[in-house]
């Protein structure tokens, strides 16, 4: 059990690290090109991982058909977007933004996967909304085009990761995770280097110490070992508990921010990020006696489901 606890710990200190090491890295690498490098670095360990296991690495037409689709969700749909829009954004805002994920996954499960929303799952949405407003509402007030565009193209990729999490259970159910992550993870990064080679021809490359380690940090231990350490986890204890874990990302997120880049903390953050940590909780965990509208249901199937879909979710893009 300690070394459950210890995989815990380690995979949420990396990815709430992760968005100080990316801040850092598109400063320097034009965001396109640092997320096609990143998924690329991240796939590599993934088909050596699969060689070593004497599983197949080739992939059948239906398959590569079904990884096309998720690479369009994970790679542009989330990490070019998120990328793109954290030039304008402070990491640990992004961090929290990007959190919103697991009440996103709720809403669309409630119309694809016949996970019904409960009124306490409604409640959790709503807290969720309260916090998105506390972090965006200084910057509505003030009316910073530049920060707004990013916070948009940051909630649209969250947006985006959920909708990857609900296709990969309908379509992902019988497929090997590490097989399916490798290949979506090498297509993805082709597509974002083509989207490099038309949006950022004129794009400076700084490849600097920081750069270079920042790429290899987010590619071998965001992306690559994370994932692997997730997944073995999950294994080990109910995924209920361990995606607790979930809620203490974007509260890293804002710690590692203000310690190493000197990003500002404000009230309405700190708000907004308790709001939406237990916007996450009340989805992730409802009470027993959370009940459909006029529909009851069972609260261990329910379980099962909301938090496999979320755990799903980490797999498809090793949490980030």
């Amino acid at each position: 059990m300690f070394n459950v606890f210890l995989g815990i710990i380690s995979v949420t200190l990396i990815w709430g690290y992760t968005w100080v090491t990316m801040k850092m890295g598109i400063s320097d690498i034009p965001p396109f090109l640092f997320s096609a490098l990143r998924l690329f670095i991240g796939a590599v360990p993934l088909f050596i991982l699969l060689a070593l296991q004497r599983k197949k690495l080739s992939a059948s037409k239906r398959d590569f058909r079904s990884y096309f689709h998720m690479s369009l969700l994970m790679a542009l749909g989330y990490m070019g977007i998120l990328t793109y829009g954290m030039q304008f954004v402070d990491s640990g805002k992004t961090s929290c933004l990007v959190y919103t994920m697991p009440i996103f996954v709720s809403a669309i499960s409630h119309f694809k996967l016949n996970e019904k929303l409960t009124a306490y799952k409604i409640g959790g949405l709503i807290f969720g909304l309260i916090g998105l407003l506390s972090i965006l509402g200084k910057d509505i007030i003030n009316f910073d085009s530049n920060i707004l565009f990013g916070e948009s193209l940051v909630l649209i990729s969250a947006f985006s990761w959920a909708a990857a999490n609900v296709f990969s259970k309908l379509k992902f159910k019988h497929v090997d995770v590490i097989h399916m992550n490798a290949w979506q993870l090498l297509m993805g990064s082709a597509f974002l280097f083509l989207f490099h080679l038309l949006l950022e021809p004129d794009r400076s490359i700084v490849w600097s110490g920081r750069a270079v380690l920042s790429l290899l940090f987010n590619g071998l231990f965001s992306t690559a070992f994370t994932f692997v350490v997730w997944f073995w986890v999950l294994k080990k204890m109910d995924a209920s508990k361990a995606s607790m874990a979930l809620m203490f990302v974007p509260v890293l997120g804002i710690l590692f921010g203000w310690l190493q880049l000197g990003e500002t903390i404000t009230v309405g953050i700190i708000v907004g990020a308790l709001l939406i940590c237990t916007g996450i909780f009340m989805n992730l965990y409802p009470f027993k006696g959370a009940k459909q509208r006029g529909v009851s249901y069972e609260m261990a199937s329910f379980e099962q489901r909301t938090c496999q879909a979320v755990s799903d979710c980490r797999e498809n893009n090793g949490g980030l």
